[in-house]
């Protein structure tokens, strides 16, 4: 199984429970698929950037799943045929993982070898710093 996240917008024509149901409904065939779903989560109604079909506002909604590949190419199937959603977007979350796992562990065997850092010296104090150069002028 592979980390998906999923964004789904939904068309503003469609009441607030409307579009709850038709989230609800991707939902219900990712769970029956064998997904797992890790995020759910409902980002309302939002300005979009530009128009998509005339249309200046939709319902974002952003899923996080552990998925087989065919199940999600089969959601995003479903998902380009309804047409009460614009746009979606599936991505592959766990190859954008892989890169920083590995410089966070490159990192982190470089702090080790590293010799650690000596102590800092104190800071003079501003009071002493003053009186010294009106000294050295008079």
């Amino acid at each position: 199984m592979r980390l998906y996240d999923i964004v789904v917008l939904v068309t503003p024509d469609l009441s607030d429970e409307e579009a709850a149901r038709v989230t609800a409904d991707y939902r219900k065939l990712l769970t029956e698929g064998g997904a797992e779903i890790a995020r759910d989560e409902a980002w309302g109604r939002r300005r979009l950037a530009f128009p998509i079909l005339r249309k200046r506002e939709a319902f974002y909604h952003h899923f996080q799943v552990r998925a087989m590949p065919a199940l999600v190419s089969e959601v995003e199937r479903r998902l380009r045929l309804s047409d009460q959603i614009l746009r979606h977007l599936a991505v592959r979350a766990d190859e954008e993982l892989k890169p920083s796992a590995k410089m966070a562990e490159r990192l982190r065997i470089k702090a080790i070898k590293r010799p650690p850092r000596p102590p800092a010296a104190p800071a003079p104090s501003p009071e002493t710093s003053e009186g010294s150069t009106e000294r050295s002028e008079a």
